[in-house]
C-alpha cells in the first residue's frame, strides 16, 4: 500500500510538470518524492535506489521525454526482474487508443491523460494501489 513513506520517482522533462506532480503527492501525504528529467536519468536513479535501503516504490513518468520515451523506460523497467512489480504510471497529453493499448501491453499500471486534475490523479493512484497490493492487508 502507498504509505506516507512510499518513495516516488517523477520523470518529466518539464520542471513545471514535475513540480505539479510533487505538489499533488505532498497534499496526499507523500514526502518521499524524487525527480528525473529524462528516462536515462530515471533508470540510473532506479538502479542506484534498488541497491540502497530505500528503493523506489512507484514511478510516475511522462510519455513524451527527450531521448528515452516514457514507454521505452517502462519497457526497460519491466525487463528487469527487480523492477517488474514496481507500479508504473504513464502521464500523457495523447488519449489515442493505440497508445493506451501499447502502454497496457508493456505493463503500465495506470495511464493518466493531461491536464492533470488532482482528484482524478488521486483516484488513479488508488487504482494502482488496488492492482499492485490486492493480496496485501491494508
Amino acid at each position: 500500500m502507498f504509505t506516507p513513506e512510499t518513495r516516488f520517482l517523477i520523470v518529466d522533462d518539464l520542471r513545471t510538470m514535475r513540480m505539479t506532480l510533487r505538489k499533488i503527492l505532498r497534499k496526499m501525504g507523500h514526502a518521499e518524492v524524487d525527480e528525473a528529467q529524462n528516462g536515462q536519468q530515471a533508470y540510473e536513479m532506479l538502479e542506484n535506489a534498488a541497491s540502497s535501503e530505500k528503493p523506489y516504490q512507484c514511478v510516475i513518468s511522462d510519455w513524451n521525454l527527450t531521448g528515452m520515451s516514457g514507454l521505452d523506460l517502462l519497457v526497460k523497467v519491466r525487463g528487469v526482474e527487480d523492477f517488474k512489480t514496481i507500479p508504473f504510471v504513464l502521464v500523457t497529453s495523447a488519449n489515442e487508443q493505440k497508445q493506451v493499448l501499447e502502454a497496457a501491453k508493456a505493463g503500465v499500471s495506470q495511464y493518466i491523460v493531461k491536464p492533470i486534475i488532482p482528484s482524478d490523479f488521486e483516484k488513479k493512484l488508488m487504482l494502482v494501489q488496488q492492482r499492485h497490493f490486492k493480496n496485501k492487508a491494508s
